[in-house]
């Protein structure tokens, strides 16, 4: 029996609100239809997936598994269209992604002398959309930071980089040349639901700021909101006149990996990935510069 994807993408609809009627308006598509392809796929699939009373609809253990597998797999379908589309041009594309920070430079250089017939393009990704872009096919590669969601990937390891604290530079603890994460304690935090920019104890339990990529937190920083942390390659990239970044040893290192969707076989992504590997020395070191404080302003240069 063959897995019906479009019986699979009404289901995750009503999975996710939990109501028939709007599922419906969602899919443009009437309830009676809608609730028939759902019997369909329980009859298909031999097992009741919702239950379905006068106190509204729920989730059976076979629905709630069917919903954690249906993301990765329509996802896959949907990668596939896309790549099918692409090679029906005519052309070759690697689109690779990377995290704030991340130099892929070095890797794209060595990969397009190996095969100067593909184009290589770069987009920035971040923390929340990383998996999500390489399951649906809207990078192929991509230069991450753990932790990731794992599920429909194959995640290899490239280097791992220290973290510094994002501080005011009126902070009492601006210029230091390193600090601890224990002098930290009690201070507010401008944090990332990415827990690769927490610490491994949130300084305030009630710390309040969340933002989502690296300008929102660095202008949330200089505004003297809180403080922050990131990898140390980020702060080569991303200066402020008014944040000091100081070297923090004591947190857990930041691991930066390379991944792709497990379903993607491909000899133009295994050589993306060699270069990749070949080149992570490279990458890790763009994160080895001197940062010191000069007026206020951060100022950086190569070690």
């Amino acid at each position: 029996m063959d897995l019906d994807l479009r019986k699979v993408r009404y289901f995750v609809a009503v999975a996710d609100r939990l109501h028939f009627g709007r599922a419906a308006d969602d899919l443009h598509i009437a309830q009676p239809v809608l609730s028939r392809q759902i019997r369909a796929l329980e009859h298909d699939l031999g097992t009741p997936l919702l239950t379905r009373d006068s106190h509204g609809v729920a989730l059976t253990d076979a629905g709630r598994q069917l919903l954690t597998d249906a993301g990765p797999l329509l996802a896959s379908a949907h990668a596939v269209r896309r790549r099918v589309t692409v090679a029906a041009r005519g052309s070759q594309r690697l689109m690779v992604g990377f995290r704030a920070g991340i130099a892929v430079t070095p890797a794209v250089r060595l990969f397009a002398a190996r095969h100067p017939d593909v184009l290589v393009d770069v987009q920035r990704i971040e923390w929340d959309d990383q998996a999500a872009m390489l399951l649906d096919g809207r990078i192929d590669v991509g230069y991450v930071r753990l932790p990731i969601d794992e599920a429909g990937l194959r995640v290899t390891p490239l280097y791992a980089e220290p973290r510094v604290a994002v501080l005011p530079v009126g902070h009492r603890f601006a210029g230091r040349e390193q600090i601890t994460e224990a002098d930290l304690v009690g201070e507010p935090l401008v944090w990332h639901a990415d827990t690769s920019t927490q610490p491994t104890r949130r300084p305030h339990p009630n710390a309040g700021y969340l933002v989502r990529g690296v300008d929102e937190t660095l202008e949330h920083v200089a505004a003297g909101r809180g403080i922050s942390f990131l990898a140390r390659s980020a702060t080569v990239f991303y200066s402020h006149p008014d944040v000091s970044y100081v070297p923090v040893p004591d947190l857990a290192p930041d691991q930066v990996c390379l991944a792709v969707a497990a379903s993607r076989t491909s000899p133009v992504v295994d050589d993306f990935f060699t270069a990749a590997q070949a080149t992570a020395g490279t990458t890790a070191e763009c994160g080895n510069y001197e940062m010191w404080q000069l007026g206020g302003d951060a100022v950086s240069k190569h070690g």
